[in-house]
């Protein structure tokens, strides 16, 4: 669990500089960086999903895939929904307690859910390829260190929930190992990265992509693949 104790540990790092500049980041430093990572997100998204195409059993799953996540994503409004959440916990009030409270409910929602928090994992258990958690752990250094800034010390709270969050992603892929083919991993690892590729535009300011609402498409393949099992084939 090597990916997921550095992300764990960057959240914690980011948290006590943010402290430190407990007088905030400057707007443009937060731009800047977040173009580097988009820039980055870009990248491994998109070499992570053209690298395993040629390893899927079925070329096109993937596209259903993402449609069908898409359309449930959508009608779940998934991606507005925590938005909304976010945007609410965001505004706090003026009590120390309740402001803390609202930040790390934000926090947590942020590093805990998207493919690289939810994906990583997997791809650590099966493959031994920290890759994901890395780049997430850089991510969440940023984000970190502008919540440690804003909200102070009591946010290395969000670190143990990552933890724990990302733990059980890891031991539910290594119980469940045998299961998992490299046909069907491949098939993940596809949407995983476009689903990145997506976050990397969206960092970048070039197209909001409503990543959260694709992340249905992850639950494609593993359904495809069990259907198949079941009628033998």
């Amino acid at each position: 669990m090597i990916g997921t104790i550095v992300n764990t540990c960057t959240i914690v790092a980011g948290t006590l500089v943010g402290v430190a500049l407990h007088k905030g980041i400057k707007e443009r430093y937060k731009l800047v960086l977040y173009d580097a990572l988009g820039l980055a997100c870009f990248a491994i998204g998109l070499n992570a999903a053209v690298t395993n195409m040629p390893k899927c059993d079925y070329p096109v799953l993937f596209i259903v895939a993402m449609a069908l996540g898409a359309i449930v994503g959508v009608a779940l409004d998934i991606d507005g929904r925590f938005k909304r959440l976010v945007e609410r916990k965001s505004q706090g009030s003026e009590g120390g307690g309740a402001r803390l409270a609202d930040g790390l409910a934000t926090a947590t929602l942020i590093y805990c859910i998207g493919p690289l928090s939810m994906l990583g994992p997997v791809a650590s258990a099966l493959q031994g390829d920290n890759t994901l958690l890395f780049t997430n752990a850089t991510l969440d250094l940023v984000t970190a260190t502008v919540f440690g800034s804003t909200y102070g010390i009591g946010m290395l709270l969000a670190a143990p929930m990552l933890f724990v969050w990302q733990g059980l992603f890891y031991v539910v892929a290594m119980l469940s190992s045998e299961a998992i083919s490299e046909g069907l991993m491949a098939q993940l690892l596809v949407i995983g990265g476009l689903l990145i590729t997506g976050s990397g535009l969206s960092l970048l300011r070039i197209r909001d992509c409503h990543v959260l609402n694709l992340l249905p498409a992850l639950l494609v393949p593993p359904l495809w693949y069990a259907l198949m099992a079941l009628i033998g084939r």
